[in-house]
C-alpha cells in the first residue's frame, strides 16, 4: 500500500464486556480525528450481545462531517455480517481494520483470529500477544520467565477461591492487598482490600467477570506509564505519571470524574525516564507485541525501593485525546491524527511481513 493511497478504515468499537461504554468513548474520538481524505472510514458496531451492526448513525454524521459525531457513539444501526464487513472485495480500497474493543471478545485474540482467518490488516497485535497481555496471569507468568521486575502475585482460579485468605498469609503480605479478574481492564472488578475480613466480598466481585482472579501486594508507589509504538523495531514515549483522586485510579477516577492528574512527561531524572522506556520496550518484545501498547508500573521508591515494577500491559489502551497513550505520544512530537496514520501503516507492515510465510511444504 502506497503512503498517499487512500484507505478503507474499518473502526470496530463495542463489544461483549463490561468495557463497551469505554469502547465507544473511544470511537467517537478516532472518528472525529482520522483524516477523511486519508480514509473511507466504516464504523462498525458491536453490541453487548454479540451482533454486529453498521453504526448508521455515525455514517450519516460522518457524511456531516465528524463534529456532527455523538458523543459517544451507539452500538446500534443495521445488522452486518462479520467477515464480509471486513474482507476487502475485488477492485475496492485496500481495508485496515482498527479495533477498539477493550476487554474479552475484542482484545483477547479473539477478534485478532477472524480477522487473521479473513486475510485482513488490523491495527494492533496478534492473537498470541493480545491473549497473553489480557490474562494478567499468564502475562505475569512470561515476564517472570523473561527477568521483568513485578511486585508479588497470586493467580486463583474459580474453584480455588475460597483460599484466598490463606493464600495470602502464606505469602505473608501486609494489606491493603488489590483484586482484579485476570481478563478485563479499566479497572472493572477491581477492589483495595484493607482488612482480611473484605478480602472475601473483593474476590467474589472479581469472579463475577472472569474464572481467574489474581490479588496482588499493594505497592507504595508511583504510578508511571510508557506508550510504546512499533513492531519489530518498537520505540517508547515519554513516561508519563498518573496522580490519582481517589484511593487508587479505578473506573470513577480514569473515566468518569476526570479528577486524576496526569504528569507529561513524568518528573523523573534522566536516568529513570531512561530506565522506565527501556524496561517498556523489553515487557513489548517479551510478550510479543506488534503495533501498539500502554505499558503501566509502579515506581516503588521507598521501603524495599525496588525501582520500577511492571504492572500489566495494554495492547487496546484507551484512545481518547485525553488518554494516556495518545497524550504520551503527542508529548513526544506525534501528534493524535498522525498516530492514527502510524498505527494504519504498522498494520499494513504487520500483514505483509505474516502473508511472505509459505504455506506449502
Amino acid at each position: 500500500m502506497a503512503s498517499s493511497e487512500r484507505v478503507r478504515l474499518v473502526v470496530l468499537f463495542g463489544g461483549q464486556s463490561a468495557e463497551h461504554e469505554v469502547s465507544c468513548t473511544t470511537a467517537t474520538h478516532v472518528l472525529r480525528a482520522a483524516d477523511p481524505d486519508r480514509y473511507d472510514i466504516v464504523p462498525i458496531g458491536i453490541t453487548r450481545e454479540g451482533t454486529w451492526v453498521q453504526a448508521d448513525e455515525a455514517m450519516v454524521a460522518l457524511a456531516k462531517g465528524a463534529t456532527a459525531l455523538p458523543p459517544p457513539l451507539e452500538a446500534t444501526g443495521t445488522e452486518v455480517e462479520p467477515l464480509p464487513t471486513v474482507t476487502p472485495a475485488a477492485a475496492e480500497l485496500p481495508v485496515v481494520v482498527l479495533p477498539l474493543l477493550h476487554g474479552p471478545h475484542g482484545e483477547d485474540g479473539t477478534v485478532q483470529g477472524m480477522l487473521e482467518l479473513a486475510g485482513v490488516p488490523f491495527v494492533g497485535s496478534g492473537v498470541l500477544s493480545s491473549a497473553l497481555c489480557m490474562d494478567k496471569v499468564v502475562a505475569k507468568q512470561v515476564l517472570a520467565a523473561h527477568g521483568l521486575p513485578q511486585g508479588a502475585w497470586l493467580g486463583l482460579r474459580d474453584g480455588d477461591l475460597d483460599r484466598a485468605g490463606q493464600a495470602v498469609a502464606d505469602a505473608g503480605w501486609a494489606y491493603p492487598v488489590f483484586v482484579k479478574p485476570a481478563n478485563l481492564g479499566s479497572s472493572v472488578g477491581v477492589s483495595k482490600v484493607d482488612a482480611p475480613e473484605a478480602l472475601a466480598a473483593a474476590v467474589a466481585l472479581a469472579a463475577q467477570y472472569d474464572e481467574w482472579v489474581v490479588l496482588e501486594e499493594g505497592i507504595q508507589g508511583r504510578e508511571i506509564e510508557v506508550a510504546v509504538l512499533g513492531n519489530a523495531d518498537p520505540r517508547a514515549s515519554v513516561p508519563g505519571e498518573i496522580v490519582p483522586s481517589r484511593d487508587f485510579y479505578d473506573y470513577e477516577d480514569k473515566y468518569l470524574t476526570g479528577a486524576s492528574e496526569l504528569l507529561v512527561p513524568a518528573p523523573l531524572d534522566a536516568a529513570a525516564a531512561t530506565r522506565v522506556r527501556e524496561l517498556a520496550v523489553a515487557a513489548f518484545r517479551a510478550l510479543r507485541c506488534d503495533g501498539l501498547a500502554r505499558v503501566d508500573f509502579f515506581f516503588e521508591e521507598a521501603g524495599p525501593a525496588r525501582g520500577f515494577l511492571v504492572n500489566e500491559i495494554n495492547t487496546i489502551p484507551g484512545f481518547t485525546p485525553i488518554s494516556m497513550y495518545p497524550k504520551l505520544w503527542e508529548a513526544s512530537g506525534v501528534p493524535y491524527p498522525a498516530l492514527i496514520d502510524e498505527l494504519v501503516r504498522l498494520a499494513v507492515e504487520r500483514h505483509d511481513r505474516r502473508s511472505r510465510f509459505s504455506t506449502k511444504r
